[in-house]
């Protein structure tokens, strides 16, 4: 995940400065310790011993999390570097493919009205359609439409999906280079390289390859993974090694798609065409999670804590796992021009769950099957494909 931070000075799209906080983060497990031994080297600190097959670890934390007054943004760190984003990131999967026609146009306005509603970090890849162009037209919008304070406060994070192939430093280079001149709109991206990379972040490793990575030095700020009432994997392994690291988790999948709302509520989706049909990747994906993970009784118990709090049951979905130990932010998925959830998604910072709300979200979670067994640990669902 390449992560930038624009800055609001007179560098445009195609002369960004060097100053921008960068975080390549890196998706496929299996080949990224390699790539990150050949790119980043040995990392200087020398404090890191980790035990990876039970994943326990003795490390001096080089990265923390700390939160803003109002708890809307978070800084994660590593070292010396850091980024602060907002805790509830706009996912962009959606621009795909799959969950309806976009338009480039009515995209970039929902972009701005986000922005506008304090909701100003996005998460894109190069493989999640136009997001990165898009982005772009984004920026070059907010720095002629908007006051500087605005731009100050956009964050983008993006990811560069490679190939399982060996990975040397010629061949991350070439790929950024390739990606910058095909993406014109994105001319960012240019500044990856690898030479100003800053600080390093993951996507669905699990907790035996997260360990491996700082065993051997790597400082990483966070991992994407998984992450909802229903998939508490997690907090079953991954959240005690961030602990003991300081490593932070971005979660998806948070509202499962949109599953986690009142459009599912009184549905029986084990009967065919009774409810609403499934009609996203998203939706689908989430429903064999749900099916795993042992049905639908979780609803009942959420609709309540909702109305007790007068907010959506997504706005109390992420709450929950907004307050789960290690996790820095959680991302909601965003159908920029096709549909908007902007005041349902900053009532999010506006609540907090009490005890009673708490024990009565685990006393139905509880009663679910654990995926860790069944499926495996973070991202084992995408390993085992």
């Amino acid at each position: 995940m390449m992560r930038w931070r624009p800055c609001s000075g007179t560098a445009t799209l195609g002369s960004p400065p060097s100053t921008w906080p960068i975080t390549l983060c890196l998706v496929h497990p299996h080949k990224m310790a390699q790539l990150l031994q050949n790119c980043c080297g040995k990392n200087t600190m020398n404090s890191i011993k980790v035990e990876a097959r039970r994943a326990v670890a003795v490390i001096r934390p080089f990265s923390c999390l700390a939160l803003s007054s109002d708890k809307r943004m978070v800084v994660v760190k590593s070292g010396k570097e850091s980024i602060d984003i907002c805790r509830v990131i706009n996912g962009m999967w959606q621009m795909s493919g799959g969950w309806g026609s976009i338009d480039n146009d009515d995209a970039v306005d929902a972009m701005l009205r986000h922005a506008d509603a304090g909701l100003a970090t996005f998460d894109m890849a190069d493989i999640y359609g136009p997001s990165e162009d898009l982005y772009g037209i984004f920026i070059s919008r907010v720095r002629r439409e908007r006051p500087p304070e605005v731009l100050d406060q956009v964050r983008g994070l993006t990811k560069w999906v490679s190939p399982p192939v060996k990975m040397t430093r010629s061949f991350v280079e070439n790929n950024i280079n390739k990606c910058v001149q095909e993406k014109n709109g994105c001319c960012f991206l240019g500044y990856a390289a690898v030479s100003l990379i800053k600080t390093v972040a993951l996507t669905n490793f699990d907790t035996e390859r997260l360990a491996k990575i700082l065993e051997n030095g790597i400082p990483v700020v966070s991992n994407q993974v998984q992450h909802s009432m229903v998939d508490m994997r997690p907090q079953q392994k991954m959240a005690e090694l961030c602990r003991l690291t300081g490593v932070q988790l971005i979660t998806y999948g948070t509202v499962m798609g949109g599953l986690l709302s009142e459009k599912f509520l009184d549905t029986n989706l084990t009967i065919p065409f009774a409810g609403p049909p499934l009609n996203t990747p998203s939706l689908q994906k989430y429903k064999r999670m749900v099916d795993a993970w042992g049905g639908w009784s979780l609803f009942q118990t959420l609709k309540k804590v909702a109305a007790k709090h007068m907010v959506s049951i997504p706005t109390v979905a992420v709450r929950y796992i907004l307050d789960q130990p290690a996790v820095a932010g959680s991302m909601v998925g965003v159908r920029l021009g096709l549909a908007e959830h902007i005041q349902d998604t900053n009532a999010i910072f506006s609540i907090s769950l009490d005890m009673e709300d708490v024990a009565s979200i685990l006393e139905v979670s509880n009663k679910g099957k654990d995926l860790m067994r069944l499926i495996g640990d973070c991202g084992d669902e995408y390993r085992r494909a």
